[in-house]
């Protein structure tokens, strides 16, 4: 049971009431507020919230999902009911946002609702591969496997997702690192060296010297404008990015861009590979698959290519060659699968080319960590040898002086 607070109008008096009630689910809570001769206006689930900061707090991860597939796969494949394995999942649930809505979901499938269409309702957790994958298994009686090629799925998507993660956390900690030793010396060290020649009548300061200064004396005296400046691009540069123009942009960059252009191609490579395999081998019907996968791989460019494949596959044309010479995939993939199409196992030929690709994925993923140290290292050097240098040459320049 879960707490609901609600907010609901007495028809008698007109009057707003405030209290809470104890239920399974938010269309339960819904149901008693009406028994007790209530209109229900707010209802909110009692340390759940959905918006603000919550809905980054609150938000179901991809272990609860992969967690909640399998051990529901397990139950069904024993021959439990799907509502009871469902309450048996829910209670097992950790995620209290997560068993609010697998208990609407349980609602929903009591109500005579197909579970495909019952976890519809929640697309901001269950993405259109999960979904379509339970509505094949439901059509063709093999729900439990299609729930353990799921979580099989998920896992491996997970598991390429967290290594690309991983290989750009090191550089952004060095940059913020170096960011953060500039800052120290431009505020700190290099205006100490200003009051040592303010001492000095008719001194001469470097050029380097009295650029840094004044960038320095600019951040001391401006910091909140650079806050400011800072926070603004940052917000309008987020905005941009989640237009279909600035999208665009962005994923036309991790395509191509360098170092990391190989990188971003051999993840989709991967992730187109990996979700066809899983929706062919549940008998989703091809056009559905490349619709699917479209989403799935999340490049606005990629995408397009597989709407313009749909196009050529509906007009009598094989799926290798509608993508073959596409910019957006790589010449494996066309050559993969028109082995699978002549040999009649597109499901094994897409299993094999994803299993390359997230071998390759790993020795990109080395190849960037190998390039992106030195790079890195000679970036902080110059940096250093230009603080260094606005530092010791006003030092030498005085040394100079007393020496004559």
């Amino acid at each position: 049971m879960l707490s609901f607070k609600y907010v609901a109008r007495d028809p008698a008096t007109g009057q707003k009431v405030k209290a809470e009630v104890q239920a399974e689910s938010e269309q339960a809570a819904a149901k008693l507020i009406f028994d007790q001769g209530l209109s229900p206006i707010d209802i909110e689930a009692v340390g759940v919230r959905n918006s603000g900061l919550g809905k980054y707090f609150n938000k179901v991860k991809t272990k609860d999902k992969v967690l909640f597939t399998r051990q529901l796969a397990t139950l069904i494949n024993a021959g439990l009911p799907l509502v009871q394995s469902l309450r048996n999942v829910g209670s097992q649930t950790t995620n209290k946002s997560f068993k609010i809505v697998i208990n609407e979901v349980i609602t929903d499938v009591e109500a005579g609702s197909a579970f495909s269409v019952s976890l519809s309702k929640h697309p901001h957790i269950f993405n259109r591969v999960f979904i379509s994958l339970i509505a094949a298994g439901e059509v063709s009686g093999t729900l439990d496997a299609a729930l353990e090629r799921l979580s099989l799925q998920q896992e491996k998507d997970a598991e390429v997702v967290s290594k690309v993660r991983g290989a750009m956390v090191y550089p952004i900690i060095v940059l913020v690192v170096m960011g953060a030793v500039v800052g120290f010396m431009l505020v700190q060290v290099l205006p100490q060296v200003k009051v040592l020649y303010d001492g000095l009548p008719g001194a001469q300061l470097p050029l380097v010297t009295v650029i840094l200064l004044a960038v320095s004396s600019f951040l001391v005296r401006f910091w909140y404008v650079f806050f400011i400046v800072f926070g603004l691009f940052g917000f309008f540069g987020f905005k941009w990015l989640n237009t279909i123009g600035g999208k665009r942009v962005a994923d036309k960059l991790k395509m191509r861009m360098w170092p990391i252009g190989g990188l971003f191609m051999k993840l989709y490579m991967a992730r187109f590979a990996r979700t066809g395999t899983t929706l062919v081998a549940s008998g989703v019907p091809l056009i559905q698959v490349l619709e699917i996968t479209g989403d799935a791989i999340n490049n606005v460019h990629v995408e397009e290519s597989l709407h313009r494949a749909i196009e050529q596959v509906k007009g009598g044309k094989s799926l290798a060659d509608s993508l073959e010479g596409d910019p957006n995939f790589l010449e494996l993939v066309p050559n993969m699968l028109r082995i699978g199409e002549q040999s009649g196992s597109v499901e094994q030929m897409m299993a094999k080319t994803a299993d390359y690709y997230e071998k390759e994925l790993d020795n990109e993923i080395k190849t960037i960590s190998t390039i992106i140290e030195p790079v890195l290292m000679v970036i902080l050097g110059i940096f250093a040898f230009i603080i260094v240098a606005a530092v010791l040459l006003p030092v030498y320049g005085l040394a100079g002086q007393s020496i004559l």
